[in-house]
């Protein structure tokens, strides 16, 4: 017996099958979409602190993972039988398959989304958290576009999926693809053939709709992009269009209270107690340098200074005004405007790797509406690269700067807000030793301009030659608080300053 190829080839001129097609294309392109929203729901809900939140969602994810599709088909349909104001609506088979389809879908793709939002690193919210980007902000503007980008191979794939289970929908008597081929088959027994139409179908609309998927993918696909460095033409032509921004420069006057002023500040993480009773003055204009061995607290204290770490007592007073105080009442607008001018540039650098450097620059300005307006704000951000000498790199993503390029980056973007103090936590640790020294040169440049900084570091001669004063940190506690000529003039007679000398390993 051999296969009616006649009547195979003359099912492609079927008006019911394309009518069928459209029902399918309908049906799953809602479904995934519908299911796409509501997962990334279900997926903040389980990724949630608050209990009641996150365990609902985990039992009804589990719960539609757990039950075939079926089942839950079958379940929707007859479900007026138990809620007979729903038959309107339930007992049409497009709309049951719909919403079953829909919940079971949902189930999936918030697993898909968590494993894209949990693929997110730690310090991309963190970088949005000092430049005082809302928890929205953050979730719109850095969190959900990267997440979105590392899930979607898998939701291309889901999409392939639900076209393929729309099939299961003939099992309500919906006239898709699936029952129209049952329906010819019945009456002229040709199942071969009939089946073999459809498998074709179903692999028409997978090819089309797959492709336009993967379009979308690829040009999402940041790190396959080559932007080339700028000319010196093009760089030319930039800089006249390049609009100076002003760093804040200190205007120290007698009477004036400190930039900075940390009192007896206290952080545990459970039983460690990290930092204990930590009292820190900082005056305007200051470079501050903070050195000690790992794990004596000296991140741990500055991440304090712009809340990326909760303190447990104590408070820190920015330039004279109540900022933050451990274990009372927070003025949140207050904490808000104080946090505006602190800025902080991560040891690991944390730019937005699906932004080019330039846009990692503009971003915060824009998002806080600093700027007039968006020409403004890309000329400002245009001088801020070109000041730390990558006004040609300005098109290129992170990925394809090199780690001391990426810092400098990260610093024009610090910059970008005028911050009145920046902090450095080990600015240069995750870099080569040839890249350090043109990161330093950013940071002398800006402490000859009069910028208070606050200076996390173990580049020990580049403490003393740039800072005003140098503390170092031990078991949690501020040892030592000197300018460098004391450290390098130190004598028997003042033990702690050797040990600070002992630490740099100088001579003693």
């Amino acid at each position: 017996m051999s296969l009616d190829w006649n009547y195979f080839f003359s099912l492609f001129s079927m008006v019911a099958f394309w009518k069928a097609c459209v029902i399918v294309v309908i049906l799953s392109t809602l479904s995934w979409s519908i299911g796409l929203v509501l997962g990334f729901v279900l997926a903040c809900f389980k990724m949630s602190s608050n209990p009641w939140f996150a365990w609902p969602t985990k039992v009804y994810i589990w719960f539609f993972r757990s039950v075939p599709l079926l089942v839950v088909l079958v379940f929707v349909y007859n479900l007026p039988q138990l809620l007979p104001n729903s038959g309107a609506l339930l007992g049409v088979p497009f709309i049951s398959g719909l919403v079953s389809l829909v919940v079971t879908e949902a189930a999936y793709m918030a697993e898909i989304h968590r494993s894209g939002l949990l693929a997110v690193a730690k310090g991309q919210r963190e970088a949005g958290h000092a430049l005082n980007i809302g928890f929205l902000g953050i979730q719109r503007l850095i969190v959900i576009p990267q997440a979105f980008r590392i899930s979607l191979p898998s939701m291309i794939n889901e999409y392939v999926t639900v076209i393929k289970l729309s099939s299961l929908v003939s099992a309500i008597s919906l006239h898709e693809l699936l029952a129209t081929g049952q329906r010819l088959y019945s009456q002229n027994f040709l199942v071969l053939e009939t089946l073999l139409a459809v498998a074709v179908y179903y692999v028409m609309i997978v090819t089309v709709f797959g492709s336009v998927l993967q379009w979308l993918e690829r040009r999402m696909d940041v790190p396959s992009r080559s932007p080339e460095s700028l000319s010196e033409a093009q760089c030319a032509a930039l800089r006249q269009t390049a609009q100076p921004l002003g760093v804040n420069k200190a205007s120290v006057q007698t009477g004036m209270p400190p930039a900075l002023e940390i009192q007896q500040l206290r952080k545990s993480y459970g039983q460690n107690t990290v930092l204990k009773q930590v009292d820190l003055k900082i005056a305007h204009g200051e470079v501050l340098s903070i050195i000690g061995p790992s794990g004596s607290g000296k991140t741990t204290l500055i991440r304090t200074i712009n809340r990326l770490e909760q303190i447990d007592s104590g408070e820190i007073v920015l330039f004279g005004e109540d900022y933050i105080k451990g274990g009372a009442l927070v003025n949140k607008k207050a904490v808000r405007a104080g946090m505006l001018r602190i800025g902080m540039v991560f040891q690991s650098f944390n730019l937005f790797p699906h932004m080019t450097a330039l846009d990692n620059v503009m971003l915060a300005v824009r998002y806080h509406g600093q700027a007039k307006n968006q020409d403004l704000n890309r000329r400002q951000a245009l001088f801020l690269l070109d000041r730390v000498g990558l006004l040609a790199h300005a098109e290129k993503y992170p990925h394809q700067l090199s780690g001391g390029q990426q810092q400098r980056v990260a610093i024009a973007r610090t910059l970008a807000l005028s911050p009145d103090i920046i902090l450095f936590d080990e600015p240069t640790s995750a870099l080569d030793p040839e890249m350090v020294g043109e990161v330093l040169k950013v940071i002398q440049d800006l402490a000859r301009e009069g910028m208070t900084l606050v200076i996390v570091t173990h580049e020990m001669d580049f403490a003393l030659s740039v800072s005003d004063r140098v503390v170092m940190m031990e078991n949690g506690l501020l040892q030592v608080n000197a300018s460098p000529a004391e450290i390098m003039h130190a004598d028997s007679a003042t033990p702690e300053l050797l040990r600070v000398r002992e630490f740099m390993g100088r001579q003693t």
